[in-house]
């Protein structure tokens, strides 16, 4: 008695449709793990509400930041003026909201130029090692000589006050982190098995850093820059504050700051207010980025 086999025609599609429901149901797993952070979410709530009054400051105010009233200086908060006047009597509100926009956008890009040059850095030094290795760490244990805060002003009074040098100052001032991190994350991706076969079996360098590297430190570039989001903001207003960041009257919170300087007894909602929103950002930050790490290491959560 002949005992037929089932052919490979024959037998259930065994090797298209489970993928395609294991990667379903691996995104619904990651989706929960994300949803179940209390840090993750309240961060990210706090986060979407400062921007939607950011990015939507026409809709929730009528005032020009930059127009002055001779006749509302240093009013204090009322229905006209929710956040009061300063001393030239512009509209506080106005120049919070408006002024996020520029202070926000600026940390951003200071951060996407750390991790961009950053995690380059951490990976060619990584991953090929010898000299690439050496003359990279070098380089950051050099800009990790030098204080974040006090490098970056360094790099913006060589290149001028500006909103440009701060941006690039701090990105600059980033580099080493994700060099760090990034290295030590690439020489454990480098003795997987799977990256050894593929060398072996001869894929090329750009390709093999693409498709096997570079997604097992993914991660921890999302992670390392939520958190560098918080830290930018509080350098871009620190450089505003000092005077090296965006130049007057154009409104950023670190020179509305700056701007209440000298009224703090007489008028404290001049810098109550933009100091207010830069804390709840950062803490909004730092809620997403330690909830982004809890997911990444759940260990940590315990520890």
């Amino acid at each position: 008695m002949m005992i037929e086999t089932p052919s490979a025609a024959s037998a259930p599609d065994l090797l298209s449709e489970p993928p395609e429901v294991d990667r379903r149901v691996r995104a619904r797993a990651h989706l929960s793990v994300f949803v179940r952070r209390k840090s993750l979410l309240m961060g990210g709530a706090l986060l979407l509400l400062i921007l939607v009054l950011v990015s939507g400051a026409p809709l929730f105010t009528g005032y020009d930041p930059t127009a002055q009233d001779p006749n509302a200086i240093l009013q204090g908060p009322s229905p006209s003026h929710i956040m009061g006047t300063d001393q030239l009597g512009r509209d506080i509100f106005a120049r919070v909201l408006y002024g996020g926009r520029y202070t926000l956008l600026a940390s951003v890009l200071a951060v996407l130029i750390g991790a961009i040059l950053g995690t380059g850095l951490g990976l060619l030094a990584g991953f090929f090692g010898g000299l690439v290795e050496n003359a990279g760490m070098r380089l950051v244990d050099f800009l990790l000589a030098f204080p974040g805060i006090l490098l970056a002003l360094a790099i913006t009074t060589i290149l001028g006050p500006g909103l440009g040098s701060a941006i690039i100052a701090i990105g600059i001032s980033s580099i080493p982190t994700y060099g760090r991190v990034i290295h030590g994350v690439t020489l454990q991706a480098r003795n997987l098995t799977y990256v050894e076969a593929a060398t072996a079996l001869g894929v090329s360098t750009p390709r093999l850093l693409r498709r096997h590297i570079l997604p097992n430190v993914f991660l921890q570039v999302v992670v390392l820059t939520t958190t560098g989001l918080g830290i930018a903001t509080l350098w871009v207003a620190a450089l505003g504050f000092l005077g090296l960041g965006l130049q007057p009257p154009t409104p950023e919170w670190g020179s509305i700051l700056n701007d209440g300087r000298d009224y703090v007894t007489m008028a404290w909602w001049v810098s109550l207010f933009p100091g207010i929103l830069i804390s709840l950002y950062v803490i909004g930050v730092n809620l997403v980025g330690d909830g982004l790490h809890e997911s990444v290491d759940p260990t940590a959560s315990r520890m």
